[in-house]
């Protein structure tokens, strides 16, 4: 018996499973395509590329200028290069999304985003990160050391040294 509930139980699991892992409707995927556009993913996404392309530059040329010069003549239409990789990035943050959201609910954060408060919110998104971050850490340095000051109070209370 125990036998047949095991084999049961791992049966539903990998409907279950299946289910969630499903190919989401071409809707749902035009939404969120229409979606990724609106974050202005691949904005960000081409707005690193310089960025990773000079990290690159001195582990591929190793210092040799003759390869520098190829390297950036090669590099300069850096679109080509990462095209298709921006493709595949953006459909699999697509269905990302699809699978994460209905339609209707892809297409209200659509229209949030595409309005003049969820565009003012990506404009100032990375620097309100970055401000909520420091916060965050100003005030658990701030706790760390009350917290330490307590503890260290409350052992001289009991005859500790700490």
């Amino acid at each position: 018996m125990p036998r047949r509930l095991l084999m049961i139980a791992g049966t539903l699991l990998l409907l279950v499973c299946g289910a969630s892992a499903q190919t989401p409707s071409p809707e749902a995927m035009n939404a969120a395509r229409k979606l990724v556009v609106t974050l202005k993913i691949a904005d960000q996404y081409r707005a690193q590329l310089p960025q990773l392309l000079l990290k690159l530059r001195p582990v591929v040329a190793q210092d040799r200028p003759e390869i520098e010069r190829d390297y950036d003549a090669m590099t300069a239409p850096g679109a080509e290069i990462y095209a298709p990789y921006l493709a595949s990035m953006t459909d699999q943050i697509a269905a990302l999304y699809a699978q994460s959201f209905t339609v209707d609910e892809l297409r209200q954060i659509d229209t949030f985003y595409g309005g003049p408060a969820g565009r003012k919110f990506l404009e100032k998104s990375d620097a309100l990160a970055q401000a909520a971050a420091q916060i965050g850490q100003d005030v658990s340095q701030k706790a760390a050391d009350e917290l330490k000051q307590r503890l260290i109070e409350a052992l001289r209370q009991k005859g500790k040294k700490p």
